[in-house]
């Protein structure tokens, strides 16, 4: 289980989560954060910190919102390099697609 970042973090990048995270699971892509899959304790830490409340756990996460588990599971497929801590990794710099499909371009 895991906790999920959607589309109400983007473009504000607040990272009151990451200060929050025990396991340093939270990456910043370009226009929002993303919470590893595999690295994520399910500790639920992160949620109440985040103003925006775009976290939520997995198994509570809106039908509409749904696409966001998959997006944080296909970021980290696509950046392997995205694991062993955040704060070593620093920003990722690319976000999923359907940060552009639901929000355009900056």
């Amino acid at each position: 289980m895991t906790y999920v970042v959607t589309d109400a973090c983007v473009d504000i990048l607040d990272q009151s989560c990451v200060e929050e995270c025990p396991v340093d699971c939270i990456y910043q892509g370009d226009r929002m954060m993303y919470i590893n899959p595999d690295e994520c304790v399910d500790c639920g830490k992160c949620a109440p910190a985040c103003p925006s409340e775009a976290i939520y756990w997995e198994h509570k996460l809106p039908e509409q919102l749904g696409v966001f588990l998959a997006a944080g599971e296909e970021f980290f497929a696509e950046h392997e390099d995205a694991s062993g801590g955040a704060t070593g990794r620093g920003v990722v710099g690319s976000d999923h697609p359907v940060v552009t499909e639901r929000h355009g371009t900056r």
